[in-house]
């Protein structure tokens, strides 16, 4: 077949490649150029995978586990996904618990599960930007309801919008929390607020996307059916081995919900990928019923960095950055930036355009807001070393006062 007789799904007009992905390949090809870039857009723990995980997956191997598991997964996995929301005030049945590829594997799934052609998955703002071309393959419509923007706390989750935008059509609710992009952990007022929007409108959804739920500094997790045990009859909750373990790579997540929900992503599994892989599945068993210190480890690493990052980027002007309750991403707002002149002549007049500034001029690589629903913006990943935070502030630094100190067309 010629190129150019190949004619792609319609429904693949409306989808991007990931833009994260995106600039982080730019960085990458600026550094196979010979440039010096940091690249702070990638969402992936710089960590190594615990070793005693690692030697879960090498015995597993040694003792045949190659073939494929349930189709739900292992159910020692399973059983231990189970315990683990337990020990967190969500009881819940093996039977009502599936393992897969990896979190955004269980997403994909649920929202093939349920969603109609048109009909709608309400995304609050700012959002992870995959959630809206997933909703747009399965051939949803992603509708944004905007957060509500606090100076001192950053953006804040607001039922009042989220309520506003509801419609008969809405079948999902994404709740993310720690948020990605803004690292913002939703409060329980404001998780009560949506419970009651939701008791509201019965016809809606809750996929709570908890994957960031081991990596919250100040608070311990919140899972949503533990404060509204009675919305489980219409919520799923995601979670995986990813962020907290270090475990990018090995591709495993899991989803929690009702039974009847949990089969019918079952036999939508049955004609993907069948059983994720038995070996990762292993490592994931471990990962669950092994020590936690190497968690703790990481989030008292990514805390230190944490402060750092946000004491740093609060000194350059033009910017301002609210503290991030978990995950590891800051969201520094920068309209301070936003309509200044380059000593170049470019105005920069969007947060794509500072964006690109920094990676041109500072050789940092950040990602616009935008992407995710919150212009204005930029999002800086903290899972890297020390030294390099360190080195990426001084280099914006410089290219912001640059900017801001540029002189005035004649």
């Amino acid at each position: 077949m010629s190129p150019s007789s190949l004619r792609t799904a319609a429904r693949l007009s409306r989808v991007k490649v990931s833009p994260i992905l995106a600039l982080s390949q730019r960085a990458r090809d600026l550094v196979a150029e010979g440039r010096d870039i940091i690249d702070l857009t990638v969402g992936e723990p710089d960590f190594d995978t615990p070793g005693d995980i690692k030697a879960a997956a090498k015995s597993a191997i040694d003792r045949g586990e190659t073939k494929y598991t349930a189709l739900n997964g292992d159910p020692r996995l399973l059983s231990a996904i189970a315990r683990r929301m337990a020990d967190r005030g969500v009881f819940t049945a093996d039977s009502a618990t599936i393992a897969c590829s990896g979190a955004k594997q269980v997403i994909s799934h649920a929202l093939e599960a349920l969603l109609e052609p048109e009909e709608e998955v309400l995304l609050p703002a700012p959002y992870w930007t995959s959630y809206a071309d997933m909703v747009r393959l399965k051939g949803g419509v992603p509708v944004t309801a905007p957060g509500r923007y606090d100076p001192a706390f950053g953006w804040r989750l607001d039922a009042a919008s989220i309520e506003a935008a509801i419609t008969p059509r809405t079948r999902w609710l994404i709740l993310n929390t720690p948020n990605n992009p803004t690292g913002a952990g939703a409060t329980e007022a404001e998780l009560a607020a949506v419970a009651d929007v939701l008791r509201r409108n019965p016809h809606v959804w809750l996929l709570c996307d908890d994957i960031y739920e081991d990596l919250v500094y100040e608070a311990p997790p919140r899972p949503f059916l533990r404060l509204h045990p009675d919305l489980a009859d219409r919520a799923l909750l995601v979670n995986g081995a990813s962020k907290a373990y270090a475990m990018t790579g090995w591709r495993i997540g899991w989803g929690v919900g009702p039974t009847p929900l949990i089969a019918a992503m079952s036999s939508i599994q049955s004609q993907t990928t069948s059983a994720p892989c038995s070996i990762s599945q292993a490592a994931a068993l471990a990962a669950l019923t092994g020590p936690q210190s190497e968690v703790e480890r990481m989030r008292e690493t990514f805390r230190a960095r944490r402060d750092l990052l946000v004491a740093l980027l609060d000194k350059i002007p033009g910017m301002s950055c609210p503290l991030p309750d978990g995950a590891f991403y800051a969201f520094p707002r920068v309209d301070g930036l936003i309509g200044a002149r380059t000593m170049k002549g470019q105005v920069l007049h969007s947060d794509v355009d500072v964006s690109t500034y920094l990676l041109d001029s500072a050789g940092v690589a950040t990602v616009p807001g935008s992407v995710f629903g919150g212009p204005g913006h930029l999002r800086l990943s903290f899972a890297a070393r020390t030294e390099l935070l360190t080195e990426s502030c001084a280099r914006i630094a410089a290219a912001c006062a640059a900017v801001l100190d540029a002189p005035a067309p004649v």
